[in-house]
């Protein structure tokens, strides 16, 4: 029966009352066996600073008083999880346990137990890597990013006393099939009897529209019903239904069970997503459901509320939940406020039969709590086979399709990922073809652009090969994750004591040191970083704006290739030391919050900047791509652009869904006045006007340069003499010339040097030392233990210019996770550079491949004059430094300003001047 109007429902069911045993609960670690008061809900580690990273085993206590009016009622002990596995007594006597530490249960109170006053004890314990007898180790287990941001335990959720009937509804499942207006419910009773129920289906504008009686077979229910033009949900439109089901004693309802829900379909067809019968663009973000006191309890609905808000408002319509079962309330905001969900099974580290049986139990709870959420759209069984060896095993491989297989059979209204994959793993049997990669555009901005172009062809290494591998050719591609580390601002997360929170004094032991963020601002100070951005706020604006950068480049160039269907960036919000959030963990966004919707959305302008630089009289050249994404472009729609002092409007023909249509632009500049930054605009305008899509390219405009006062030179290779000389600079012989430039750093070299001469070396050669000729030597040793030389080796600092020369490539210096921030002083000599002092896209040419390291702080205050730190300020190195010895001086440059690449390139011409013009100076 349908209408639009109310119907006589069924009398409100005598509710189930609850009370809640949420507060302070007396608290003992069998670490000190102190009691002492933990709130609850939340992970013992966020209650205790001295517990903060510990594992083992708790006891929780607290007393209750069941109401007076409950009498009669079967009361039920609900936990919403506790990690990992607890064991609950009630007035000293045992009366239930459970394992895994994510997912709901309960327990009947028994009624010969219960007194006026009523002692509740929790023993709950999470294993760490001892093993004990038969009960797994903390690797066996469930964990998700535990392993990473440090253990969580004990009542993590909340706790209440539920009064019901003996004979209750205990699960309502309902599957919702759009367009058709299907909607399949099932559900069991407590007990296997025959029973009389009631189902109510209401609108999402709260009107009745299908009403039903309905009967229990010894304890099940199943059945369906047919809604007329069902509303379809979707994150625009997030249109909700609702389910009650009652369950009927002579008419009257004695329990009942209640479920928002909503008719969406979403699959993968022809290479794409699709949603609601729509292609849809996926722009999702990686969140970790971290929150502000550093673990994984949301300290209430309304945060939630707000970063769902805040997640759209960055132009996101997907959240990849990474590897965790949120906060049930997580998924509820994310049905009403209209945001699509990822959900993945907490991996373990040990893939055993015994784990393999918690993953299957995971998933299957997870089902039951959570399949009613119109938001979750795919599953993910591994990531990044963390727990499994899938390239090592052929047990493993068919374990995991198995999987597939019976995810995809219980659950068709979702898509199902097996492995979500990076290199060196794979895909066995997958929906989605999705894959993460990390790269920083201003250092590896080739290195990005061929992966995504041999990503969107499909490419051989997204899957296996193995006998059990099924790969169809058609799953819709995805870069699952990919980012750029930012930094927030420190101020912004202490309390009001101005105390660090907890986790900033952890990091130490990831990224060799680098992801430490205790004493950034120390280190700040102690590296004289200050003379080079200013206070440190401006380097923490700095470095948001350059992860805004690099961000902004890699999704314009995913956007080019049609053939992708989507991406989520990592990530939504930075994760204690992992910096490389949208927001920080106080879910303060980003400074470029509100520019990065200029990419991130459906319809997007991604320029194909040719060159990030350019001098007077040169052509930018621009690849402009209009990528539609899940909407159409008009016909009749045209692109207006601007840059310096001209501007122009290209007409556009109609663009369908997920497409990409190319758009060459060439713009000739004039004569280029002032040496500055210059911003070319897009906008794509409808027919009527209205706008659709902008962006802007910030490129380097340089002015003619001034020849007439050029120092004089002298160079040891025949290439550098010419490309000085084509540069304008005069050649003099080597005595006389005030610079001598070289390559490589000779003993006669170091002499003249100490006699007067002033030397440019623009490194080219092998990492080790700045200079080869003076070799290592072994210290002295009285025994010899090991068998070869002696002590101590010596370092480069016992030999003039005293430094090492490293390779960035295969080392944290080459910044594919880690943020590297890469700087040049703008001051003096480089002053004329426009930017800065981050490095920017215009200097993709001339980026430096080697770092020279072997620095104390102090010469970071003047002698080094570009440079580069990692993470949270760690590990120091330079680009280039100026140093004296005797009456002259060396200048040591890692810059590639020299070869075929940088001939045209007005920064490695600006950088020349500025080289020659330091090492001349007295």
């Amino acid at each position: 029966m349908t209408s639009s109007s109310p119907l006589s429902a069924p009398p409100p069911a005598a509710a189930r009352r609850s009370l809640s045993l949420d507060g302070l609960w007396d608290f003992r670690h069998d670490s000190d066996g102190i009691w002492r008061k933990a709130r609850v809900p939340a992970p013992w580690q966020a209650c205790f600073d001295d517990l903060a990273v510990s594992f083992g085993r708790a006891t929780y206590r607290r007393t209750f008083a069941v109401p007076a009016d409950w009498s009669g009622s079967e009361i039920a002990l609900h936990f919403g999880a506790v990690g990992d596995r607890c064991e609950v007594r009630l007035n000293g006597t045992e009366i239930g346990r459970h394992e895994g530490g994510y997912l709901p249960f309960a327990l009947v109170l028994p009624e010969a137990l219960l007194q006026v006053e009523n002692e509740l004890e929790v023993i709950a314990e999470l294993p760490d890597a001892h093993r004990q007898g038969d009960a797994a180790d903390f690797a066996e287990i469930p964990h998700g990013k535990q392993s990473w941001y440090g253990p969580q335990a004990g009542i993590w959720q909340s706790v209440r006393l539920e009064a019901r009937p003996a004979l209750h509804i205990e699960n309502l499942r309902l599957d919702p099939f759009w367009p058709e207006g299907r909607l399949a419910i099932s559900a069991s009773l407590s007990r296997s009897v025959d029973a009389a129920l009631r189902l109510t289906i209401s609108d999402p504008a709260g009107r009745i529209v299908a009403e039903k009686s309905l009967t229990a077979d010894a304890g099940r229910l199943s059945h369906e019903l047919t809604l007329a033009d069902p509303a379809a949900w979707s994150p625009d439109a997030p249109d909700l239904y609702l389910a009650r089901l009652a369950l009927l004693s002579d008419e009257k309802a004695t329990d009942d069970a209640i479920s928002t829900f909503g008719f969406r379909r979403f699959e993968a067809r022809d290479g794409a997503l699709w949603l609601n019968g729509e292609p849809l663009y996926l722009r999702g973000a990686l969140d970790q459901d971290y929150y502000p006191d550093g673990f994984g309890t949301p300290p209430s609905l309304a945060m939630l509320e707000d970063q769902l808000r805040k997640a759209k408002a960055l132009g996101l319509n997907c959240l990849r939940c990474h590897i965790k079962v949120p906060d049930p309330r997580y998924y509820e905001v994310a049905d009403r406020l209209g945001m699509l969900i990822w959900t993945e099974i907490p991996n373990v580290e040990t893939f055993s039969p015994a784990s393999a049986a918690r993953l299957r139990e995971t998933m299957e709870g997870i089902l039951a709590r959570d399949r009613n959420h119109p938001s979750i759209v795919i599953w993910t069984l591994i990531n990044e086979d963390w727990g499994t060896r899938l390239r090592e095993s052929a047990e493993q491989r068919r374990w995991i399709s198995e999987m597939v297989d019976w995810l995809r059979a219980e659950d068709p209204l979702r898509l199902t990922v097996d492995n979500s994959a990076c290199f060196p793993n794979y895909h066995i049997k997958t929906d989605i073809n999705d894959y993460h990669f990390y790269r920083t555009a201003t250092d590896r901005r080739q290195e990005w652009d061929l992966l995504c172009q041999e990503f969107a062809a499909n490419a051989d290494w997204t899957f296996s090969t193995d006998a059990e591998a099924v790969r169809t050719g058609t799953e819709p591609l995805i870069l699952s994750e990919f980012g750029v580390w930012g930094l927030p601002d420190p101020a912004l997360l202490r309390d009001p004591d101005g105390r660090d929170p907890w986790w900033a004094s952890f990091g130490a032991t990831w990224a060799d040191g680098t992801a430490l963020p205790q004493g950034i601002e120390a280190r700040y100070r102690e590296l004289g970083l200050f003379q080079v951005f200013g206070p440190f706020s401006a380097f923490i604006e700095q470095v948001q704006w350059h992860q805004h950068m690099n961000l902004k480049y890699e999704i314009e160039v995913i956007r080019r290739h049609p053939q992708i269907s989507g991406y989520v960036v990592t990530e939504l919000t930075d994760v204690h030391w992992e910096g490389n959030g949208l927001m920080d963990m106080a879910r303060n966004p980003r400074v470029f919050a509100e520019a990065l919707s200029e990419v991130n959305s459906d319809v997007v302008i991604a320029p194909g900047t040719a060159s990030f630089a350019l001098a007077s009289g040169e052509t930018a050249h621009f690849d402009l791509a209009l990528s539609s994404g899940g909407a159409r472009v008009p016909a009749g729609s045209r692109l207006e652009w601007s840059l310096a002092d001209q501007a122009g409007s290209l007409d556009i023909p109609e663009i369908p869904p997920m497409q990409v249509h190319a758009v060459p632009l060439d713009v000739t500049l004039g004569r280029i006045g002032e040496t500055a930054r210059s911003a070319a605009q897009f906008r794509l305008l409808a027919p009527n006007g209205q706008e659709i899509a902008r962006n802007v390219e910030t490129l380097s405009l340089y002015a003619d340069r001034q020849t007439e006062t050029l120092p004089g030179f002298a160079a040891d290779l025949d290439p550098i003499e010419d490309r000085l000389a084509s540069l304008g600079y005069r050649r003099a012989s080597a005595d006389t010339a005030p610079v001598f430039v070289t390559d490589q750093l000779t003993p006669a070299l170091i002499d003249a040097i100490h006699d007067g001469l002033h030397v440019l070396q623009i490194v080219d050669k092998a990492p080790g030392r700045l200079r080869d000729d003076t070799p290592p030597r072994d210290g002295p040793t009285s025994i010899e233990i090991d068998a070869g030389g002696g002590g101590l080796i010596s370092g480069p600092y016992f030999s003039f210019p005293g430094y090492a020369l490293v390779d960035r490539h295969k080392s944290l210096w080459r910044g594919d996770w880690v943020g590297n921030f890469s700087w040049l002083r703008r001051d003096g000599v480089f002053a004329s550079l426009p930017g800065g002092p981050l490095l920017d896209l215009s200097f993709g040419n001339v980026v430096p491949l080697q770092v020279m390291t072997g620095f104390r702080p102090w010469e970071f205050h003047g002698r080094v004059h570009a440079g580069v730190v990692i993470g949270w300020i760690h590990k120091p190195a330079a680009f280039l430094i100026e140093k004296r010895l005797g009456r002259g001086k060396l200048v040591a440059t890692t810059f590639r300003v020299l070869g075929p690449h940088t001939e045209t390139d007005p920064v490695a011409t600006a950088l020349i001047d500025g080289l020659m013009t330091l090492t001349a100076r007295p």
